[in-house]
């Protein structure tokens, strides 16, 4: 399983998007387990753009810039447990082999939160990698591509709920 695990994990680079991080294929769910992926770029997430402007405006500005938003969470149970921790820790490896900074690292219990930043400017980020795993819940990944700053970052996190990025805007601040 783990080899298989490997060659699902190949991060692909896009030349015009130095932050898009393929993620791979997830395995459909089974035995009742729920899983969710959100995939938004191009014209869907200019769509998404457009319909946040007459809601949030601030959201919408958020999202100007960005290429792709692509987020995955899954349920977790015994029976994918194993190979979601190995993905994850693959798929750090890899981020880390390939320049991309961690920024949060936190190991709590059996729960594992990781953030990595890959840096385009002084005061730019191409792009952001969060990977949650909660192995009695659920496993999070998220990939966000594009034009950011930390307070885009925290805007967005803000928005869609996702605890690491809501406080990543405050720690990826320059300094």
């Amino acid at each position: 399983m783990a080899g298989g695990l490997a060659l699902t994990l190949n991060l692909i680079a896009d030349p015009q998007s130095p932050g898009y991080v393929d993620l791979g294929a997830f395995s459909p769910p089974a035995n009742g387990r729920q899983s969710v992926d959100v995939h938004l770029k191009g014209p869907l997430l200019g769509m998404a753009i457009r319909v946040a402007e007459t809601q949030d405006p601030k959201v919408a500005e958020a999202l100007r810039g960005l290429e792709s938003v692509r987020v995955h969470v899954e349920e977790v149970s015994e029976g994918n447990r194993v190979e979601l921790e190995e993905r994850i820790r693959t798929l750090r490896v890899r981020l880390t082999s390939d320049g991309w900074e961690p920024i949060v690292n936190v190991q709590q219990d059996d729960q594992q939160v990781g953030v990595f930043l890959k840096p385009s400017g002084p005061e730019t980020i191409a792009g952001v990698v969060v990977t949650v795993l909660a192995p009695k819940e659920q496993a999070v990944f998220v990939n966000v591509a594009g034009e950011l700053n930390p307070e885009k970052i925290a805007r967005l996190g803000q928005h869609f709920g996702i605890e690491p990025l809501k406080k990543l805007g405050q720690e990826a601040a320059p300094k």
